[in-house]
């Protein structure tokens, strides 16, 4: 790696969302996220010059991405307070890194679309107005594949990796834990609560352990139904998958966990990978 291209070098990371706008209304069962995502750039070691997301909340047959200069907000959410779908967030778009995201996607055998007119929906603009308030790096969603194939969601994590030496930093946006029944807003702990520490267990030994080569790591994460309480904490994989993105970002490389706490009664966690 070019002394260049160490300067710009971005992380790849995976950060819980949360349930909704909760973060931004300062909601008790989300305050050490909330506290959390507040602080996350400073933990970086540069500013990044954009941001590819990878929300839960987005999928498509086709990897697809947003395209237009001033994407719109989506607030793809129900039942909130009138306040929660009056947030703004004005990040720029990028068609140009949207591109060369694309081609990326080109090489590796995927068959990736544009959509200029798309939004950012919550899975995107919730974390980031609190780690990037000022909104002024410009940002692109990257959707999910509606086959929720595992191993597809790893091999575009490998395609886009080159990237992170353009000083793009890839930011996966989901939760470890997401079975809705099993959610406590009242922040106490659920009857799901033991199942999401048996399988927050298992993904932090999946990414942390030193002992897994990058090919074990990534069959592992291949293989997450496997893990302990996997199904029951994960009914419909869409929250986990953009894990499986950033872990294939990171080249199967082992990651460290960055939050670490109970949101909602159940256990969840969040990773970077340097």
């Amino acid at each position: 790696m070019s002394q260049a291209q160490t300067a710009l070098r971005q992380p790849a990371v995976f950060v819980a969302h949360g349930g909704g706008p909760l973060p931004l209304l300062n909601h008790p069962s989300h305050k050490s996220l909330t506290a959390w995502l507040h602080q996350f750039s400073s933990q970086l070691r540069s500013p990044p010059r954009a941001i590819l997301v990878i929300s839960a909340h987005w999928e498509e047959a086709r990897p697809t991405l947003t395209s237009g200069e001033k994407p719109p907000l989506i607030y793809d959410y129900y039942g909130f307070p009138p306040e929660s779908y009056q947030i703004q967030y004005s990040a720029p778009g990028s068609p140009s890194l949207a591109q060369r995201a694309a081609n990326l996607l080109s090489r590796a055998g995927f068959q990736p679309a544009m959509n200029p007119t798309r939004g950012f929906d919550h899975g995107t603009f919730v974390p980031l107005k609190l780690a990037f308030p000022d909104a002024a790096i410009p940002v692109v969603q990257l959707s999910l594949l509606s086959s929720l194939d595992a191993r597809e969601h790893l091999r575009m994590g490998q395609a886009v990796a080159p990237l992170r030496d353009e000083g793009v930093l890839l930011f996966g946006s989901g939760l470890s834990y997401h079975s809705m029944p099993g959610f406590s807003r009242n922040g106490q702990a659920s009857h799901a609560s033991s199942e999401s520490k048996e399988f927050d267990t298992f993904l932090q030994d999946v990414v942390t352990n030193q002992e897994h080569s990058p090919e074990q790591r990534l069959k592992l994460l291949e293989e997450w139904e496997k893990g302990p309480s996997a199904r029951a904490c994960q009914p419909r994989e869409e929250h986990l998958l953009p894990l499986h993105i950033i872990a294939g970002a990171a080249q199967g490389a082992a990651g460290h966990v960055t939050f670490d706490a109970e949101l909602m009664g159940v256990k969840v966690s969040s990773f970077k990978f340097d």
